[in-house]
């Protein structure tokens, strides 16, 4: 991965669905280079699909907060199976340090919110958890 590839990645996050001839103008290769480089990084799985995000998806939930998560010994792979089985959880990543996992959630309201949370604390092997409320999304994607 080089400039070009970095600079093509940073314009398409911004909007998926900018011209091959208006990454050519914005970066000064030809149409022919741009077209190709997006080929490779597909084929490559540098970049694995086009969306659109919509202002519709950041305000359908009426409460979307991080929940940080630690687990017991060894019963991550337990935990974090009934994690994803729950539907207001959207993401879950393992990380290091204190937390072993940081879930996304979304839910309707702050009483749904407290059930779910009440639903995750009552998982066998998780031993703490820390949550906090997103409040304003100024930035989406990477």
């Amino acid at each position: 991965m080089d400039d070009l590839d970095t600079e093509l990645l940073s314009a398409l996050r911004h909007n998926a669905r900018i011209s091959v001839s208006s990454l050519a103008a914005m970066t000064g290769a030809s149409r022919a280079t741009v077209a190709a480089r997006i080929d490779r990084l597909v084929a490559g799985g540098t970049i694995v699909g086009f969306t659109i995000r919509t202002g519709h998806e950041t305000r359908s939930a009426g409460v979307r907060a991080i929940v940080m998560i630690e687990v017991l010994g060894k019963l991550a792979d337990r935990v974090a199976d009934q994690l994803r089985g729950l539907p207001q959880v959207r993401a879950l990543h393992s990380t290091n340090g204190k937390w072993d996992f940081v879930a996304e959630l979304e839910d309707r309201d702050l009483a749904s919110f407290d059930e779910t949370l009440r639903r995750i604390r009552l998982i066998n092997g998780i031993n703490s958890t820390e949550s906090n409320i997103l409040l304003k999304t100024s930035k989406t994607g990477f």
